[in-house]
This record gives C-alpha cells, structure tokens and sequence, in this order.
C-alpha cells in the first residue's frame, strides 16, 4: 500500500508539472517567443533633441569597446553624451575622455557626482546626476544606457523612431548578452528566458495591462515622462532601476516597451561560473522582497516545473512507471521546445535546450545562496557598495 502511494504521489506530481507547462505554453503572454523586436518606426518631422546619460564605476575595462559606439551615433537631431563617473578608481574618467579625443563624434561630458547620500542604492545617485547635467540642456528624450553597452550607428535613431511612432514614454532593449564561454552558453539565454517568463514582452507592450519592466542597459525615456514620475528620485531604494523606473513609468499612465535587441549588446564578460553567480545572488533575494514564505514558494516552484519532469522520467524508467515517464517526458518536451527560440536567437547549439533543467538548478541554488547572504548581514551589493533595505526593488545586471 505504500509503496503504491508512493508511486502515485509520483505520478500526480510529473502531472501537475505537465499542467504548469501547458498553462506556460499558452497563457503567459506567449513568453517564449522571440518575435518582439523593435517596433515599426516612422521618422518624425523634426528629430527631437536626446541626452545620453552613462553611469560608469570602475568600467575602464569595458569602455574601449562600448563609448566610442555611443560617440559614433548617426543621429539627425542635437545628442549628447553624459557620462557620470561613480568613484571610480581605475581611470574610468579620463579614459572616457581619451577615448572621446581619438574617437570624435558626438559631444562628450565627463562629471563626478561625489558619493551618494543615505537612502540612494546602486547606480541610482550617479544616474540622478547625470539626467541633471543633459536637463540643463533641455533634451526631449533621455537615453539610459550602462557603460558595458554598444550600440550599432543607427541605434538611437532607431529608438527615438519607434518611440514617436508608437507613442511611447519609455522603449527599452534588451541588450544581447555576451555567450562566449561554457557558463556563458549554459546560463546567459536562461537568464533571459526566466525574464521573459516573469514579464511577458506582449505584456509590457500593452496599455492597460498591469505587467511593467524594462532593461536597464538601454531605455529611452521622455524627459517630460521622466519629470512627471521624479525619476529617478521615486526609486532611489532600488538596487537595479530597470523594473523599478518601468512601473513608475506604467503606475503614472505612461505606455511602455520592452524587446529584445538586435543592434545593442553588452561586452561585459562572465567567463566563469562564479561571475554569473554573483551576478544573480547578489540582488535575487531582493527580488523577492526579503521574504522567506516567497524565496520558499519560489524554490517550490522552480522545483515543480523545471527539475520535476526529468527526474519523473528517471524514476518512471527504473520503476517501469509508463504513466510517470509519459508525463514528466512530456512536461520536459514542452520545456525544451519553448527554450529552443530563446538558444537561436543567441545563436547557441540546439543540444543545450534539454539541459535547461539543469541551468534552473543553478539559478535555485543562486536564489537561496542570495537569501544566506542577506541574513549574514551583507544585503544586496552593486559595484562594492552593500544595501540591505528590504523594500529594495531590482531588475537585471547594471
């Protein structure tokens, strides 16, 4: 009798993880297409004037391969660069500078805000600063950039196009990711993916719908918008502005888009797996509110949906389980088949689909890590600076 028990908790459980994936399949905003891309642009009358605000701490490592293509931007209105160097202490400043003498372009300001006063997180001080600096300007637009990002020639014309097309207040792009490594390959395009599943692009597109982020690396902004909401001052407790700053945006009425890029990427490197893994503990905990009932709910979760169906296919194999087998084999089809768009659009081997299980135990194993570290005391932490606020509200990497 227990041993039947047993066999049935099983069997319910790979079907109840075929469910969850049937319902991700169809009603999550169809997530795991990759299709939302740049909306159709139309050149206005008059190209309106952008400020370029770059945050950059201890970023001379990146800036060689990513300001010059930020300066070289063919852009038929009045843009200018505002880069605010956080503190920095490899040179960060005057290799912006350097860079701007070789490489020409557009106009370059390089400032230093000093250090951020109590209650800012992140790089938040250094970007209040910066759209203070291009506000004295008066630019219509601002475009929030991260200093690890390149931008093809035309990309900020693109987005300004698609912003006054659509009639957007924020359009934002989801930089390609660097996947060069192993770890690369491995976790990058989940990183992605499990995005993509929590805020469904169709989503974030439609007015009405309660959905709102975007990517901190590139969002183009209205100025007036940006005023209206106090950006950034609204979300200065936020570790990563992107997911904060969109439902600022979205909460005061403003439309907003998110997509994924094809002419923006970032250069930043995470060539082992400690590197991705700091990346996401650091601020994983804080996604979740510091709560323990939601980092439980969450690793429940993961669990069910991502790390049920292979082992159901295992044990149903050893236990000649036809039933078991049948539902976890399905359950990992339709994992495997939604991860497939996500490794083509990076351009990745196919074979790494079936290993997203895998990748999910990773990203379960970095969520708790991030609980362990908040409860001895060191928080959430950006660029060698800790927060432990507990209403913090983060996004992606900065």
């Amino acid at each position: 009798m227990g041993q039947t028990a047993r066999v049935s908790a099983i069997v319910w459980t790979a079907a109840v993880s075929l469910a969850a994936w049937l319902w991700l399949l169809l009603f999550q905003g169809f997530f795991w297409r990759t299709d939302v891309r740049l909306p159709p642009e139309r050149d206005p009358a008059r190209w309106p004037s952008v400020g370029v605000v770059v945050p950059a701490r201890d970023e001379a490592e990146v800036l060689p391969a990513s300001l010059p293509s930020l300066l070289a931007q063919d852009y038929p209105g009045h843009a200018e660069v505002f880069l605010v160097d956080d503190g920095s202490s490899d040179g960060t400043g005057e290799l912006a500078r350097e860079l701007a003498r070789r490489a020409g372009g557009l106009p370059l300001t390089v400032s230093i805000p000093g250090e951020p006063p109590a209650g800012w997180t992140g790089k938040l001080w250094a970007v209040r600063h910066g759209i203070g600096l291009a506000r004295a300007r008066g630019p219509e637009y601002l475009l929030l950039t991260d200093a690890d990002i390149a931008h093809e020639p035309d990309s900020l014309r693109r987005l300004v196009a698609a912003a006054h097309a659509g009639g957007f207040d924020v359009v934002s792009q989801m930089a390609r990711l660097r996947v060069e490594s192993l770890w690369e390959r491995l976790v990058v395009p989940a990183f992605v993916y499990f995005f993509a599943q929590l805020y469904p692009f169709r989503r974030i597109g439609r007015r009405g719908a309660r959905t709102a982020a975007a990517a901190g690396g590139c969002v183009l902004l209205r100025a007036e918008t940006a005023e209206r909401a106090r950006i950034p001052d609204a979300i200065r407790h936020a570790v990563i502005d992107d997911v904060a700053l969109a439902r600022a945006v979205k909460g005061g009425g403003g439309h907003i888009w998110l997509g994924l890029a094809e002419r923006v990427d970032s250069v930043r490197p995470y060539p082992r797996l400690h590197d991705l893994w700091r990346m996401v503990s650091r601020s994983a905990y804080a996604q979740l509110r510091h709560n323990p009932l939601v980092l439980l709910g969450t690793v429940l979760g993961l669990a069910l949906v991502y790390l049920v169906p292979p082992v159901a296919v295992v044990v149903g194999l050893a236990a000649s389980g036809a039933a078991t087998v049948l539902f976890g084999g399905l359950a990992w089809l339709v994992m495997t088949g939604t991860y497939v768009p996500m490794l083509r659009y990076y351009r990745q081997p196919l074979w790494l689909a079936p290993l997203l299980p895998f990748t999910a135990f990773l990203y379960l194993l970095m969520t708790v890590d991030s609980a362990v570290q908040h409860y001895r005391g060191r928080g959430a932490a950006w660029k060698g600076r800790t927060y432990a606020r507990p209403d913090a509200v983060v996004g992606e990497e900065g």
